[in-house]
């Protein structure tokens, strides 16, 4: 599995090339999983097995995504306390679902996407204490929005010198951000809009899905620091859930910047954000698929097939177009109108 990294590394920076020597690399490295220091460096790497590494650098990295046999990237931007090969099983879980709604599409579709899944891996704190992680992957999460700043940028660079109508690359990106991780997009976004021309960005992406995000719940809307989401984005959906218990701690545990949270209530107000922007109100099944009703954007326990929050990420990813109920006038809906659509 291809995966980008800013944590810091037992073997430390990249080492640079001898003059004229190639500049790609193959070298095995290990996590220091004691530091939870968020670098400015990002490492791009290939996961050969648990605990086993290969730093391939950026280059090899963009040349394989786009050889690789998917039809789409989806980068995946995990929650926080979470450990690199904890953020491995959640995305190999995410493959293997996504691989399964696409082998049943294609009975009908055979035009139906290949996803492939590359998880962005930051710094979480792995000392005891929920309370005190908490706090340290804050400053994690925003943090290592620089490193993943300019990794846009080397892809930016990369697109533009690989721009040939011999050999071009037409696959769809887009992202799904759980939790503190929507922390990491949205600084990644502010800087990127902030340091390079705006311009530059383009549509980036097609899909962005902020699954249970831990910012505030105006963070959408122009001026503020998520603002830049939509302008990137065919479309950008929040999922949420009112009793999202992980969420309501996070609402206290920021009294001193008191807002509620994006993936608690969804937009603060719906008509302040631009109309690519979908809520989808998961009240009715996230408790059932988490006890705490924040990890749900996974599997449904029930079935072991992919839940509701997945297969509408599913669907949005393969027509390009986020079901919506046709009765309300504003994309604010319930996920549970899909089941009628099975």
């Amino acid at each position: 599995m291809l995966f980008v990294t800013n944590r810091v590394l037992e073997q430390g920076l990249t080492p640079l090339p001898a003059p004229g020597a190639d500049v790609r690399l193959a070298r095995p490295v290990n996590f220091t999983l004691e530091n939870n220091q968020a670098e400015q460096s990002f490492y791009c790497c290939r996961r050969t097995g648990p605990y086993s590494y290969i730093e391939i650098g950026s280059s090899n990295l963009f040349d394989q995504l786009k050889a690789l046999n998917a039809d789409q990237l989806l980068f995946f931007i995990h929650g926080f306390s979470t450990q690199p090969e904890e953020v491995f099983d959640q995305a190999q879980q995410l493959q293997y679902l996504l691989d399964a709604l696409h082998q049943v599409a294609q009975r009908d579709d055979s035009s139906a996407p290949k996803i492939a899944v590359i998880p962005l891996i930051w710094p979480c704190d792995n000392k005891f204490g929920k309370v005190r992680d908490y706090f340290d992957d804050q400053k994690a999460a925003d943090a290592s929005a620089y490193a993943y700043m300019r990794l846009m940028q080397k892809f930016l660079d990369w697109r533009e010198e690989n721009s040939t109508l011999e050999n071009p690359c037409f696959k769809r990106v887009n992202v799904l951000s759980f939790s503190m991780g929507n922390r990491v997009l949205r600084g990644t976004l502010h800087l990127s809009a902030k340091y390079y021309p705006q311009n530059s960005l383009g549509m980036l992406f097609r899909n962005v899905f902020m699954a249970a995000a831990d910012v505030v719940n105006e963070t959408l809307e122009p001026g503020k620091s998520g603002g830049v989401i939509p302008l990137v984005s065919r479309n950008v959906v929040a999922y949420y859930a009112a009793d999202d218990l992980a969420l309501r701690a996070s609402k206290v545990a920021n009294v001193n910047n008191a807002s509620r949270r994006l993936g608690h209530t969804g937009p603060e107000d719906i008509t302040k954000v631009s109309k690519n922007v979908y809520a989808i109100d998961c009240d009715d099944f996230n408790s059932r698929y988490d006890r705490a009703g924040h990890t749900y954007f996974l599997e449904d326990p029930q079935t072991g097939d992919a839940g509701l929050l997945l297969r509408h990420a599913w669907d949005c990813m393969r027509t390009g177009r986020v079901p919506v109920d046709p009765a309300r006038a504003r994309p604010i809906n319930r996920i549970e109108i899909l089941n009628s659509q099975q």
